[in-house]
């Protein structure tokens, strides 16, 4: 979550003016995350978060919006997208598509405790559970077809390191199909920031506009690289463990996913090594912007291709 679009007071009182929430009390950006703009607003009906879409365009949306309705309407702790008096519950801010969901209490974690990462094994699990009866279809922006060309794009003005680490990657990588595991719908990107937590207590999960149809062990491995590595690119044990066998409570792995485990530990590594690498290598301009160094996820690449992971 950034701000690359400014939204003024009188603008943001004349969109809200759309929806049954009332008056507009007070709001601010939020400048976590890299990809669209994001607010925090506060009216006399409630607290919320205001999404200016910065790269997706109108007829992607419906499939996320309509997914965490579904979610929702499920018992699954996700946020609920407003409807507008007309019943939308996607519209438009400067120029932008945007969409306005309900702000969930708690706040993300940075030092994950035990508990924490059980409770986010099993929410996942519970996902592509629920997912699975969801009709909406939505490809993987960031496929392989998006590796490779986001690859060709960073060679050029990566140091020899990292261009040594890219091209073997990809030829690995080359030897995974993901499409013949298991798929549904995924959030693909539930890292620490995107899971709430009160104390211990799950209280939602959101974010879910890299949400897609894949492979659903590819989602478990993209939660394990970021809730159960420690910042020097160190797996711990003990929050893997909680985290997977919290997870396999819910679904059960098959035997195709358990041999594909750590090439699927390696992709999703190297989807947000080389994401963080593009960004670092061609920011982008706005009034709060986040970069993430890409470093973190070389190294946890690094410990998957040197190291055989424990089986789930």
């Amino acid at each position: 979550m950034s701000v690359f679009t400014k939204v003024s007071h009188g603008e943001l009182k004349r969109f809200l003016a759309r929806y049954p929430v009332g008056r507009l009390l007070n709001f601010q950006g939020i400048g976590e995350g890299v990809e669209n703009t994001n607010y925090f607003v506060d009216t006399t009906d409630g607290r919320w978060v205001l999404t200016l879409f910065e790269r997706l365009n109108y007829d992607d949306l419906p499939f996320f919006l309509g997914l965490m309705e579904h979610l929702a309407s499920q018992g699954f702790p996700g946020a609920m997208p407003a409807r507008t008096l007309e019943g939308d519950t996607l519209t438009s801010l400067n120029d932008r598509p945007a969409a306005l969901v309900r702000r969930l209490p708690g706040g993300g974690v940075l030092f994950p405790t035990l508990e924490q990462c059980r409770a986010v094994g099993q929410a996942l699990g519970d996902l592509h559970v629920i997912g699975q009866s969801y009709a909406g279809r939505c490809a993987n922006s960031r496929g392989p077809d998006w590796r490779r060309e986001t690859a060709e794009a960073v060679l050029p003005k990566a140091h020899a390191t990292a261009q040594a680490l890219i091209a073997s990657e990809l030829e690995a990588q080359a030897h995974l199909d993901l499409a013949a595991l298991p798929q549904g719908v995924i959030h693909a990107d539930l890292f620490r920031d995107n899971a709430l937590f009160v104390d211990d207590r799950l209280t939602g999960i959101i974010d879910f506009y890299y949400a897609c149809n894949d492979a659903l062990l590819y989602d478990l491995a993209i939660t394990v690289n970021d809730w159960c590595f420690d910042p020097d690119g160190r797996p711990d044990a003990a929050r893997w463990q909680a985290l997977v066998s919290a997870y396999c409570s819910r679904r059960q792995l098959t035997r195709a996913e358990r041999d594909a485990w750590q090439l699927t530990l390696r992709a999703a590594a190297f989807r947000f090594y080389l994401s963080r690498l593009f960004d670092w290598l061609f920011p982008r301009e706005g009034d709060v912007v986040h970069i993430k160094d890409p470093e973190a996820y070389r190294l946890i690449l690094d410990h998957h291709r040197q190291q055989v992971p424990p089986a789930p």
